[in-house]
Parts: structure tokens; sequence; C-alpha cells
């Protein structure tokens, strides 16, 4: 069967094992080269974006860094607790202004 080509990319795409500090859980997505292209360069992208090209993960991710010496490396990070249905952060008691775009930040 054919399918369509962001499920295609979305298999393609290697997730990590989550990793953390005392503040922050971590994972990195490697995107296959295909996908990489479609990514604006240079800059983090929003939750959107990163949805839009077949990233697939949990609630309240933010893409917080670049990793220059390989582009096709999207690094992200959650506080520590945060929901991963609602993508609430640790004592929060209602939504962020639009869960799609405003991940949690450590104050």
């Amino acid at each position: 069967t054919n399918s369509p080509p962001e499920t295609v990319m979305s298999r393609a795409i290697q997730y990590s094992d989550k990793y953390n500090d005392e503040q922050y859980e971590y994972r990195h997505v490697i995107l296959p080269p295909e996908t990489a292209k479609l990514c604006p360069k240079g800059r983090l992208l929003s939750e959107v974006e990163w949805r839009g090209i077949g990233v697939q993960q949990s609630r309240g991710w933010e893409h917080y860094a670049l990793h220059r010496p390989e582009p096709h490396i999207l690094l992200f990070r959650r506080l520590l607790g945060t929901d991963p249905v609602t993508g609430l952060c640790p004592g929060n008691t209602k939504a962020p202004q639009s869960n799609l775009t405003q991940p949690c930040h450590a104050l």
C-alpha cells in the first residue's frame, strides 16, 4: 500500500531515549535527510513546525537549541514533571494560551 509522504517520513525519524538533569528532561530527534531539507535553517522550530514535518512526541516538548555541526538533529527539552497529555508544567493550574506553540519554560 502507498503511504502518504508524512507517514513515511515520520517512520524514518529516530528518537533518542530521554535523559535528564535536575530541571529538565531531554531527548534528541534525528531527521532523515529528505525531512531535514524541509526545516527552516538557522532557527528553532515551533511545536506546529516540528509536528508539521512529522516529529511525534507527547506534549510539552520545546525545540531549545540548534546542533550546528549536525542540523538534522533536533534538541528538545521539557521541565521535569510536565504532564505529557496536557503539556502543563508542574504547578500550573490552567493550560497555556496556545498548547501548540507555547512550551513550558523555567522561570
